[in-house]
């Protein structure tokens, strides 16, 4: 087997919902960007079943570490000489999720750092950062996960606010989806409850005034993806632009149809994929709630978050 002449880097974003994988190879010249060698992505769901227990259920816990073992075969594969792995909500707020993070080293070698909720907001920044330009004026950045939801305040340079929020998709869709499809009432009581939860937002926006809305992560990919169809087009997350601008118009046209349809009907949208089919109602009552309490008129999604934060945080090294 050759030994590969550049350093190579395995990035690991196990999120609440989709854990991440991205192998990339360092350029020679300095400044150069690196080179992608493997992308992928795995619905592992890890906050089924549990997290509004406050622990990671069986079945999740299993596939975790299947996952974990496959992912570590990829990165020998690939003869990566260095791994970060980063773990987010569903593992830092489960009674077992310390148990979790040794069983993988025990079984793959891979450390897993558990991040507290602010380095993840600041993550996502740098992540966003290297896909949309944000400019000198004020940007409310918004990553909605499984378990939690980011936001952050920031330009270009400088984060002048950021808070992480327990309301994540599956935590919002145990609380309020009792329904398929949703009822009015639950939409209701979902927006109250977001209304007194994020009044600390409130106040930030009212104080640092952000010109526009920048979502990133899956439920924002999902909107892209049926904003795409709709013009005839089928993304591959492997052709994701940067950034996807995504208008009020288009938003609420994919609200609206996610309102009146029922899991069947969602997963027959041209665009939908099973693992976000469910939690996609409740993240688009947020994404509403924050559209129209900020008084934003379009969204710029941006296509890297997490994991591209910290390959950029560890290219600055």
């Amino acid at each position: 087997m050759t030994i590969p002449k550049h350093q190579r880097l395995a990035l690991i974003d196990m999120g609440t919902n989709t854990f991440h994988l991205l192998i990339v190879e360092l350029p020679e010249a300095q400044g150069a960007k690196p080179t992608t060698l493997l992308q992928t992505k795995v619905g592992v769901r890890l906050g089924e079943g549990g997290i509004s227990n406050g622990e990671i259920a069986p079945a999740p816990y299993a596939r975790a570490l299947h996952t974990l073992t496959a992912f570590q075969e990829d990165i020998e594969l690939h003869q990566v000489t260095e791994v970060r792995a980063t773990a987010t909500s569903a593992v830092r707020s489960a009674r077992n999720g310390t148990e979790l993070v040794e069983d993988i080293f025990e079984q793959t070698g891979i450390k897993v750092d558990v991040i507290p909720g602010d380095r993840e907001a600041e993550l996502i920044c740098q992540g966003v950062r290297q896909a949309v330009q944000l400019g000198q004026q004020p940007h409310l950045l918004m990553d909605i996960g499984g378990g939690s939801v980011e936001f952050i305040i920031a330009n270009g340079e400088t984060i002048f606010w950021k808070q992480s929020f327990e309301i994540g998709a599956q935590r919002l869709l145990d609380l309020f989806m009792h329904h398929d499809p949703i009822t009015t009432e639950e939409v209701g009581a979902e927006q109250a409850y977001l209304a007194s939860t994020l009044a600390p937002l409130t106040s930030a926006v009212q104080h640092y005034q952000p010109v526009d809305l920048v979502g990133a992560s899956g439920s924002f990919d999902t909107l892209g993806d049926l904003q795409a169809a709709r013009g005839g087009v089928n993304r591959s997350d492997s052709a994701l632009p940067p950034e996807t601008e995504i208008s009020s118009d288009s938003f609420y046209e994919s609200y609206n149809q996610l309102l009146t349809l029922d899991r069947a009907g969602r997963l027959a949208l041209p665009g939908m994929t099973s693992l976000r089919a469910d939690m996609i109602v409740v993240a688009c009552v947020l994404v509403d709630f924050v559209l129209k309490t900020y008084g934003f008129t379009r969204i710029r999604a941006s296509a890297y978050a997490l994991k591209e934060g910290l390959l950029s945080e560890m290219l600055k090294r």
